[in-house]
């Protein structure tokens, strides 16, 4: 019998095994980056999201593909599993956070910003909300109203009754209702918007920054108790103005910035004397902004530098 070597362990196995394995490696590579997204938007984290697929795939590569009628679906729901058991585990890191806590931001394709439905799903606006939800909530949620996982498929991920996860999925859709951002703006004004905020905080701009900025405009900074950070959101066009012109003021840097787009939306990469200092995701509703999302945690800067491919499907 001729052996092959297998590319996870570099171990010699029967080539009847070398064939199942790569069955098994063609299936999940195929469904990676769906598994990654559904993943990242239960734990709004991307290293734990990584964490969950490799769980995911130690356990696939054990299946019996035979057995398996519906490879994305089974795959969905080990994934699902193991991000469920992580977001229970991350409850007590998030409670003993400095400060507030933000998603780890991803550098994304154009063509996310084009999907209005994927570029909503994975905004830092809406995934601030999903903190709100309960770990079983949102699974639930994330399932079904931004995948369309059928009822019975998300009872199976997440060890619950189809007639149980159709009131969590009831409970949690009313929750997210009634805290979601108000409808987008297009790309275009975004960028707009995005544009004449970075040319004020370029020049320092007190007029210029409440211009644009939405009179409710919410500043929520996080620093992780390694960089300094706003102990809790600043709400107001006049603070979070103020408290730009004047931080930077007596700081006394250089402050340069560069347009990105980051979880879909309209971001900046702000550098402090040449050096990375952190990254401003920004929400615009009806052409001002109305919420600036600043991660300076050196540990969630890891991901904007490359793009990190996300689809629904």
């Amino acid at each position: 019998m001729t052996e092959r070597q297998d590319a996870t362990t570099g171990t010699a196995e029967p080539a009847a095994g070398g064939d199942r394995l790569d069955a098994a490696t063609q299936a999940f590579l195929a469904h990676r980056n769906l598994l990654f997204t559904v993943a990242y938007e239960m734990l709004g984290s991307a290293a734990d999201a990584e964490d969950a697929l490799q769980e995911t795939w130690l356990r696939w590569v054990k299946v019996d593909l035979a057995q398996v009628a519906d490879q994305r679906a089974y795959l969905v729901r080990i994934t699902t599993r193991r991000a469920l058991d992580r977001l229970r585990s991350m409850r007590r890191r998030k409670e003993d956070y400095v400060g507030p806590w933000l998603p780890e931001p991803l550098l994304t394709a154009p063509d996310v910003a084009e999907d209005v439905e994927l570029a909503e799903s994975v905004s830092m606006a809406l995934m601030l909300v999903l903190e709100t939800l309960s770990p079983t909530e949102r699974a639930v949620f994330v399932l079904r109203e931004v995948f369309d996982v059928r009822y019975e498929e998300i009872a199976a991920a997440v060890g619950k009754a189809p007639a149980t996860v159709r009131q969590i999925a009831h409970r949690a859709r009313r929750h997210v209702d009634a805290r979601r951002p108000r409808e987008a703006v297009s790309p275009h004004q975004a960028r707009a918007a995005v544009e004449s905020f970075r040319r004020a905080l370029d020049t320092r701009d007190l007029q210029g920054l409440l211009d644009v900025l939405a009179p409710e405009v919410v500043l929520v900074s996080d620093g992780g108790g390694v960089k300094q950070a706003a102990p809790r959101p600043v709400i107001g066009a006049g603070k979070v103005a103020r408290m730009i012109v004047n931080g930077l003021g007596k700081a006394r840097v250089a402050l340069t910035s560069e347009p990105t787009v980051v979880n879909g939306g309209p971001a900046l990469l702000l550098r402090v004397d040449g050096e990375l200092d952190g990254v401003i995701a920004v929400r615009v509703e009806d052409a001002r902004i109305t919420g600036l999302y600043y991660v300076r945690n050196p540990c969630k800067l890891t991901r904007i530098t490359s793009e990190t491919p996300l689809t629904l499907r």
